[in-house]
């Protein structure tokens, strides 16, 4: 019953249980948090071995036990008080919180809502201590190795609406075991046990962080991820990231630490998410255990009593470090991805004679005759004369691949003096042999058979070409002879209306003739041969649903990666073979090349070895 407004109560200090149950229902939300609660402080304790036992998913107990370094009998009632630790003493340490529990109220919150029993022996103890319930309990003697074992038995004994909203046991000890996952995944120098109701499920014993993340995460993971490691100033970045062919339906394996501590923050998310934008397109999230480590002065940890969210002192600064870091790693997805040690990404002006040292490192001296000028050889090396303008394309000169031209003509193909190359050099991708049902490239290198997504690998080209010219404002408009004029709605002719600025930076003049008529005069020069009324529609609902300018900001490559797709070579559409060497060519000096803008791969190489087994070679 509420107290009457006519008779308030007067105001009076709560009792010190009932204070620390009011604590509880921050601290204590369910069996995991506890399971959370008592690991860091294991691990603060300076444990190297953690023993984790669960019964009815945390609910009816939870034991962890460590081989820490103890806690003195007389402290024994103190770890059980109030706002009592060990860890900070001053104003100045809680803003350099160096361990991973600080605010003294995690065992005092605990024991407010459950059965708690506290045993611990010092190393120079002769015998272990016990205390039960709170710190008004007496501590005695007991049994035990040096070390600390707390129980904690029917959780929400005493507050029975709480258990009311805890969920199944699967559920409760899903989150208990992803809880102790987190934990075991930042720490490899330390051993872990997970049982429950009797039966061992994890066992991890000291490993390095390599072994560590395949453990917890996977051997997909492990088969599919980047090493990380960058520096700047006091900023220290580690970890792996997956690779965006890996990604998955859920944002079920990120996994991000801040100094040794499991955060959700929205700008660490937001900055590893906007890293990845140019290679994972759609509702695919990518893979990761990354690990932030800086100085304690500049991150405020003391944000909300779980411990999971931080503040940066300097939040741009770290965003952009998180963002460039990851970035610069997946750029050297197409060297890691296939077998070979990870490269610097190479300036545009550079990227022919670095493909060179990759090409005479990876396959050696050169094999096969020349190709003939009618194309009726397939080597291994072939002149390149042939088709030597598209090397290197620029967005002066579209591609000859553009979507939309005539599908059984070769192109237009003038060999420039300043792309000429020796006959005999060879090329990662190889050369062309035939296309397969309209949609495969196969081609031949030294390693053997490269099949290639014609589709997805134009698609990438055509993206990195236009993020290109607009990032260097060099987006060359072509402008339409006869105007394209089509039916819009009264939403597609405002959104034109309203955002002409935004259209012309993509290369895009599309004007309202009436209430119900759109015309395009001109489109981006590198789409020129693609569908213009297609083409119109796609950048009105992107820039409709992206928001105006801020497409060029926020969503502005991820709308280019649309238009990529729409106007990459379609499936089915007959390609010569200069056609299918141009599109090698292109790949090889592309950034990014080995995957479109979805994540999927666009090529595969099957080496000489896989092809033996397949037939089963030498057995």
């Amino acid at each position: 019953m509420h107290a009457s407004p006519s008779s308030p109560r007067p105001i009076q200090p709560l009792s010190d249980q009932l204070i620390s149950q009011i604590a509880a229902g921050e601290v204590v939300e369910r069996p995991s948090a506890v399971v959370k609660e008592l690991l860091e402080n294991a691990l603060d304790a300076g444990a190297t071995q953690i023993t984790v036992r669960l019964e009815q998913g945390g609910v009816k107990r939870i034991a962890i036990t460590d081989n820490g370094r103890g806690i003195p009998p007389e402290q024994m009632p103190l770890a059980l008080a109030r706002h009592a630790t060990s860890k900070i003493a001053s104003l100045t340490e809680l803003e350099n919180v160096a361990t991973l529990g600080f605010r003294g109220e995690a065992l005092a919150s605990i024991a407010s809502v459950a059965q708690l029993t506290l045993t611990s022996r010092t190393a120079d103890g002769a015998h272990a201590w016990e205390i039960v319930g709170s710190h008004a309990a007496e501590v005695r003697p007991s049994s035990g190795a040096v070390g600390t074992t707390i129980d904690v038995q029917d959780l929400y004994f005493n507050t029975p609406a709480r258990r009311k909203f805890l969920k199944t046991e699967q559920t409760e000890f899903g989150h208990c075991a992803e809880v102790v996952r987190r934990i075991a995944l930042s720490r490899p120098d330390v051993a872990f046990s997970l049982t429950h109701n009797g039966k061992t499920v994890d066992h991890w014993t000291v490993n390095d962080i390599d072994k560590r993340s395949a453990q917890i995460l996977g051997s997909e993971f492990a088969g599919a991820r980047l090493p990380l490691e960058e520096n700047a100033g006091p900023l220290h970045l580690s970890g792996f990231i997956g690779l965006p062919t890996a990604s998955k339906a859920r944002a079920d394996a990120q996994y991000f630490y801040v100094n040794g501590r499991f955060v959700r923050d929205k700008l660490l998310t937001h900055a590893v998410r906007a890293a990845y934008q140019d290679v994972l397109h759609g509702d695919r999230y990518p893979s990761y255990a990354i690990s932030l480590e800086l100085d304690p002065a500049l991150v405020d940890v003391n944000v909300h009593p779980s411990k999971i969210e931080v503040r940066f002192r300097d939040s741009r600064a770290v965003h952009q470090f998180v963002f460039h870091a990851v970035q610069r790693a997946l750029a050297r997805t197409s060297a890691t991805a296939h077998g070979a040690a990870p490269a610097p990404t190479p300036a545009p002006s550079s990227v022919l004679p670095w493909l060179r040292e990759q090409q005479q490192a990876s396959f050696g001296s050169q094999l096969g005759s020349p190709f003939a000028a009618n194309g009726g050889g397939f080597g291994v090396a072939q002149s390149t004369d042939n088709y030597g303008a598209l090397f290197a394309p620029s967005v002066n000169a579209p591609s000859s691949l553009d979507a939309g031209g005539d599908d059984q003509a070769s192109p237009s193909i003038a060999p420039a003096a300043s792309t000429q190359m020796d006959a005999d050099e060879e090329y990662p991708l190889g050369f062309a042999l035939a296309q397969l049902h309209g949609i495969f490239v196969l081609a031949q290198n030294r390693k053997g058979l490269v099949l290639i997504d014609m589709h997805a690998a134009h698609e990438r080209i055509l993206y990195e070409q236009l993020k290109n010219a607009l990032d260097s404002d060099a987006m060359q408009v072509q402008p339409l002879l006869i105007p394209v004029t089509f039916y819009a709605d009264g939403v597609e002719v405002g959104t034109a209306e309203e955002n002409q600025d935004v259209l012309q930076s993509l290369g895009f003049d599309i004007t309202a003739l009436s209430p119900t008529t759109l015309a395009v005069r001109a489109v981006p020069a590198l789409l020129k041969n693609a569908d213009a009324q297609t083409l119109a529609r796609d950048v009105l609902r992107d820039v409709r649903e992206f928001g105006g300018s801020r497409v060029l900001i926020e969503r502005r490559n991820e709308m280019l990666g649309t238009l990529a797709c729409h106007t990459a070579v379609r499936a089915n559409r007959i390609l010569t073979v200069p056609e299918m060497n141009a599109l090698l060519r292109q790949m090889e000096a592309t950034e990014r090349a080995d995957q479109c803008n979805h994540g999927r791969p666009t090529w595969v190489q099957l080496g000489l070895s896989d092809l033996d087994k397949l037939f089963q070679r030498g057995q």
